[in-house]
């Protein structure tokens, strides 16, 4: 039997087509994590879904090569500007509208009920650097933001700096209720990578970070009621 040698099968190697790569690690994370899930949500359904296979599919696909024909089909919309995709969740909490806020507007006390966010480290008084757990908690994302409102026991609102990853902004309203509680209206937007091309998956995708920010309120809920 004839052998190929190490030298031969490098230059097989070279000669082959090199599958090309316009898709960046943290976006890859974020698909095959993303993508894993709708493809699990849409199979498990009692009536399978279609939207969520095929979205699903091809996101896992993405992730896996590296590579999204889109990117290179669509480069004329990149620019073009899409609409915020928005989150809203409100919450009560059993505990003074002072207590909530105080607590609320020192940020390195949120990675204590928000199991995503790692840290958050002050660099001035009104801006922050955040670091979360990727998707499925494989790597690292972060970014810096700054708050452009802040009405002591009545709201906070942020932006992120122009050269974040993550684009997103939101604010947090605090309402005296009964019985001296709280209620919280947290509204998060962001913009979607890839223009009206990202929008669509990024509301497809929507139901999932609503829970997670659901999740987020809940513990909140049930960390601060326990002081």
């Amino acid at each position: 039997m004839k052998t190929i040698s190490t030298s031969q099968t490098e230059n097989l190697r070279s000669k082959l087509p090199k599958l090309k790569t316009n898709v960046s690690t943290l976006e890859r994370i974020a698909m095959i994590t993303s993508g894993g899930y709708l493809l699990y949500k849409g199979l498990s359904a009692p009536n399978k879904s279609v939207a969520k296979i095929g979205g699903g599919g091809a996101m896992l696909l993405r992730g896996l090569s590296g590579y999204c024909p889109v990117y290179d089909a669509v480069d004329h919309i990149k620019n073009e500007k899409a609409s915020n995709v928005n989150i809203r969740i409100n919450s009560i909490v059993n505990k003074p509208v002072s207590e909530v806020y105080a607590f609320w507007r020192d940020f390195e006390n949120l990675p204590k009920f928000m199991t995503h966010i790692e840290s958050v480290k002050p660099l001035s008084y009104t801006t922050s650097k955040w670091t979360a757990k990727g998707p499925g908690g494989i790597g690292k994302l972060s970014w810096k933001a700054e708050i452009v409102k802040d009405e002591k026991d009545r709201l906070i609102s942020w932006n992120s700096l122009p050269e974040s990853s993550i684009q997103n902004a939101g604010k947090i309203i605090f309402r005296p209720t009964e019985n001296n509680g709280t209620e919280i209206i947290v509204t998060i937007s962001y913009h979607a990578p890839l223009g009206i091309a990202g929008e669509g998956a990024a509301k497809l995708l929507n139901p999932f970070f609503e829970k997670l920010v659901e999740e987020d309120l809940m513990n909140f809920k049930t960390y601060i009621e326990s002081l």
